[in-house]
């Protein structure tokens, strides 16, 4: 704070210093999720017309995006849904398509988020996009208003693009495939934004890659929960072997 005399008896006040412009975390994070909202935007349009080619009504698109926000599971539950499959099975599929959001927990900066609330809808909201956005170098400062937003805006990118989907659903040709290949598409971007980001570090993408060939040949039912498993404990070795090694001055 800044010290100045005043006029009467000469003895300095102490003077509050100007606070610094409060900068806008909602035009930041929106600046932030562009990249991904356009990405959003062909898979969430994609999504919404494979629900009205399903014969599923069109408001199923918006309210499955806003409620699920599952992304690849929604892809999934299109078909069991009108394969009118068990609720237990819906429930079991959902766990093991999603059971990776518990590895992102364990880095997710959801301390950095206050309140009860803000932390349950940034529990809820933590998709792989999000994720992938705010574990990365840059976003070590981010506040965690900032995080909100940004949840936020990829939660509104998917659903209001699931819902033009689904009413722009008509006019797309039934003889065009490959609609749901986009979440795929999506993935392969953000994994190859991913290894952008690892500095060199090989060994990691590499273990990646035999954990999925691994759950392939050992468990391919259950490839995804198995990849994860694996590529979990193999993280977990490796960084219980560099840590016991020698530290030299």
């Amino acid at each position: 704070m800044d010290i100045t005399p005043v006029a009467t008896g000469g003895l300095p006040r102490p003077v509050p210093a100007a606070a610094p412009p409060v900068r806008s975390e909602a035009r930041a994070a929106l600046k932030d999720s562009a990249g991904v909202g356009l990405g959003f935007l062909p898979l969430g349009l994609a999504f919404g017309a494979l629900v009205t080619q399903s014969g599923l009504d069109w408001w199923w698109a918006g309210l499955s995006a806003a409620l699920v926000f599952g992304g690849s599971f929604e892809f999934l539950l299109i078909g069991m849904v009108t394969a009118s499959a068990p609720l237990a099975a819906i429930a079991v599929s959902a766990l093991l398509v999603n059971v990776r959001h518990v590895f992102y927990a364990l880095s997710f900066p959801l301390h950095r988020v206050t309140g009860r609330l803000g932390k349950a809808y940034s529990t809820y909201a933590m998709c792989d996009e999000a994720y992938a956005l705010t574990t990365g170098e840059r976003a070590r400062t981010w506040p965690g208003r900032r995080i909100l937003w940004l949840q936020f805006l990829l939660h509104l990118y998917w659903a209001g693009s699931s819902t033009a989907g689904a009413l722009l659903g008509s006019l797309i040709p039934g003889s065009v495939t490959g609609l749901d290949f986009a979440l795929t598409a999506l993935f392969a971007v953000l994994a190859l934004d991913a290894l952008q980001g690892l500095r060199g570090d090989v060994p990691t993408p590499a273990l990646a890659v035999l954990s999925a060939l691994g759950a392939r040949l050992l468990v391919p039912g259950q490839m995804l929960l198995a990849a994860f498993a694996l590529f979990t404990a193999a993280l977990l070795a490796r960084h219980l072997t560099t840590s016991r090694k020698p530290r030299h001055a």
